[in-house]
């Protein structure tokens, strides 16, 4: 399950791959143990750039989403939600910086209202790929709601079945139901699902 949540992770930022990270102000990277990922750096160059940016251009959306999106790759997760909220301010139907704003949520240890900000993004677009995986992941992860788990993932697949997300969903009911043999079986039969 841990590859799971690390795929899920890395699949849900709308921006795609990470900018290149700024070394610490010394120059050097931390210190690690062996075996230990080196933890995200904030790209403090870009992340200036882009508070200049929005400092002087106070309606701009995708300024703000990018900064969600910079703090968001830095795991700065708080900050990063300011971010998405001031984006969702501005243009309240951005489905986007809604899901990533229920994401930020999460990843503060606010499941709930990570939900919450997912039902809202589902109203602005009711088969959103992206929400719909998320809403699986704090469900079995942040709730222990198995069950709702499967549902949202099974309606992904069913609304999607040809996105990356519907491929993710796949792998993670197949993974729920080894594990936890008790998990309902897809609908309409008890076949296993594709790969």
């Amino acid at each position: 399950m841990f590859g799971l949540l690390v795929g899920w992770i890395l699949g849900t930022q709308q921006t795609g791959p990470a900018t290149p990270a700024v070394m610490a102000a010394a120059g050097q990277p931390p210190a690690q143990l062996p075996n230990q990922a080196a933890a995200p750096v904030l790209d403090v160059q870009r992340a200036s750039t882009l508070e200049r940016q929005a400092n002087t251009e106070p309606n701009n959306v995708d300024v703000r989403v990018e900064l969600g999106n910079v703090y968001f790759d830095a795991e700065r997760f708080d900050i990063a939600g300011s971010w998405y909220e001031a984006a969702l301010k501005l243009d309240p139907k951005n489905v986007n910086a809604s899901t990533d704003l229920g994401v930020s949520y999460y990843m503060t240890n606010q499941a709930d209202r990570a939900l919450t900000q997912f039902e809202y993004s589902l109203k602005l677009e009711p088969g959103h790929a992206k929400t719909l995986y998320n809403v699986g992941i704090v469900r079995a992860f942040g709730k222990e709601d198995l069950e709702g788990a499967t549902k949202a993932w099974e309606q992904l697949i069913a609304v999607a079945p040809t996105t990356e997300e519907a491929n993710r969903a796949r792998t993670a009911l197949q993974t729920l139901r080894t594990n936890h043999p008790t998990t309902p079986p897809p609908p309409g039969g008890g076949g296993g699902l594709e790969p």
